[in-house]
């Protein structure tokens, strides 16, 4: 949810139920501590701040949150021992993000309070795997006993009580919410988001962190730069700096790069936060009251 997901989003989701998640990966260390103080002066429900590991101020973002006293960080794309022991020596809440059941395991033996399980279908940071989320929510379930939450492909109340049905305690969404009016994507991504079909997104640059991208001519760059056999440099170069805040949040449908999950190809509409919490919800509601999902 890097450049989507700011204080406005979050705070919309929480104050409608679910859990807000600020995106710090595309925030330098002042700017989240920006976004946390708005969060607060905006609601008082509870919120949660996504923290990739990988990123070069890691120490800095990690200052601001103590410091503010965030009560739930979620990490991804790096090693859960590395901070998970110092946030919770502060009284905060923390899970992890995972592709596989290996790690999931390597997750709960480092003290995290609860995992997310990713499958192949999600948008941003992937797994090399390609495990799709029907499959990896089973098997992290038959490995772990700390509470679960799947990620990847869910964007509706009746793909949340699948994978409650599959073993999890909870879902995370982000592609659903990229077209919200509080996402601070920009509209023409959102657009673009909006109108994506099946087949429109394809994992690549595994080389480096792999990502689900909308096809355009950066995908066509990339798809090329890896037909010709380019090394990891190569496509470091190729990729540059700020590509995904070019697409995502100037609007650059060609040249950016436009992150975005595969359930892209069901989001029709562009609505507020709250809208889409409720909508989920009774989607949920109503596949399970329903006899056919019970039998």
């Amino acid at each position: 949810m890097i450049w989507n997901s700011g204080w406005r989003l979050a705070a919309a989701v929480s104050e409608a139920g679910g859990l807000g998640m600020i995106g710090a990966g595309s925030m330098y260390p002042d700017v989240l501590a920006e976004h946390i103080r708005k969060y607060k002066a905006a609601s008082n429900k509870p919120f949660a701040v996504n923290v990739p590991l990988l990123y070069p101020d890691i120490e800095q973002h990690m200052r601001e949150i103590i410091a503010a006293h965030v009560p739930i960080v979620f990490t991804s794309a790096g090693n859960p021992k590395t901070w998970t022991a110092t946030l919770k020596a502060e009284g905060i809440t923390v899970v992890h993000v995972v592709s596989s059941a290996k790690f999931a395991v390597k997750c709960q033996d480092a003290g995290v309070d609860a995992v997310v399980a990713e499958g192949f279908e999600a948008g941003g940071h992937n797994g090399r795997e390609e495990i799709t989320t029907l499959c990896l929510i089973p098997s992290v379930r038959q490995h772990i006993h700390i509470p679960l939450i799947a990620a990847g492909g869910i964007a509706t109340g009746r793909a949340m009580y699948a994978m409650m049905a599959l073993g999890a305690e909870g879902v995370q969404m982000g592609s659903r919410f990229v077209c919200s009016d509080e996402a601070s994507g920009h509209m023409q991504f959102k657009e673009a988001v909006k109108n994506a079909a099946e087949g429109d997104t394809v994992l690549t640059l595994k080389q480096l962190t792999p990502v689900r991208l909308i096809k355009n001519a950066f995908y066509q760059k990339i798809q090329q730069a890896e037909a010709d056999c380019a090394d990891r440099d190569a496509l470091a170069t190729l990729l540059g700096r700020g590509r995904a805040k070019e697409g995502m949040f100037h609007g650059n449908l060609e040249e950016g790069e436009l992150e975005i999950g595969q359930v892209s190809g069901i989001i029709q509409d562009i609505k507020p936060a709250g809208v889409i919490v409720q909508d989920i919800w009774n989607d949920f509601c109503q596949a399970a009251q329903n006899p056919f999902y019970q039998s």
